[in-house]
């Protein structure tokens, strides 16, 4: 990753911060994106390129952002789509908003990031775009329609994707189960947390994927399941 220009979304949660701070010590240049203002404490540095208050689901704010980004470091070669939500309701008790919020924030938020971040990746030698989905995609369960849903169509985008720029950017998804986040632990307590992934593990999947050593890799949709 060193040297490479790599764009994370979402970089203010809990994976994003993970992931940017992998990328920071394999020596790449980071921009965050994230819709939320800059957290307590953060702070720009010359490989690091801070872009709060992005509403990723407006195609115009996208590409207002990824202009910047391209102009601050001359270029993009590397796309992390990470922003995104998650909802647990049920058909018969839960509410339609639920399905338009979650295309939104995981599925919309992914497809104007690419669109606004494609002029950039083609010029690089080595574009690569990695999306985030969901195990649960491939078998949801009660309660994850909604949430499912929207994964399945960031399944989806990737491979149409990957196979419009095969040759000339790659297009990767990984799809992992449990994340051991804060919020997760909360929701679950009495889970078995060692058997879920680590955000630090995640990261170096995700930036497996973005570096050149994928260049071979295009239109998968990688399991990272932990020890579940």
């Amino acid at each position: 990753m060193e040297k490479r220009i790599v764009v994370v979304t979402g970089a203010f949660g809990f994976l994003g911060r993970a992931v940017v701070k992998r990328a920071l010590d394999l020596g790449a240049f980071v921009a965050q994106v994230d819709r939320s203002e800059t957290p307590p404490g953060a702070a720009g540095a010359a490989r690091n390129f801070i872009v709060p208050g992005v509403d990723l689901a407006d195609p115009e704010a996208a590409r207002a952002a990824f202009a910047r980004i391209g102009a601050h470091f001359g270029g993009i070669d590397a796309l992390l789509n990470i922003a995104g939500g998650f909802v647990w309701q049920t058909i018969a008790g839960g509410e339609l908003a639920a399905w338009d919020r979650m295309y939104d924030l995981n599925l919309r938020t992914a497809v104007s990031a690419c669109m606004a971040a494609l002029p950039f990746l083609e010029k690089s030698r080595s574009g690569a775009i990695v999306n985030v989905g969901a195990l649960g995609a491939v078998k949801s369960g009660a309660g994850m329609g909604a949430y499912a849903a929207s994964k399945a169509g960031i399944a989806k985008l990737t491979e149409s994707l990957a196979e419009e720029l095969k040759g000339r950017v790659t297009v990767n998804a990984v799809l992992p189960s449990i994340i051991d986040t804060p919020a997760n632990r909360s929701a679950m307590p009495e889970a078995d947390f060692s058997k879920w992934v680590s955000p630090e593990d995640l990261a170096e999947a995700l930036l497996f994927l973005a570096s050149v050593r994928s260049r071979a890799i295009t239109g998968a949709l990688l399991p990272v399941t932990g020890g579940v």
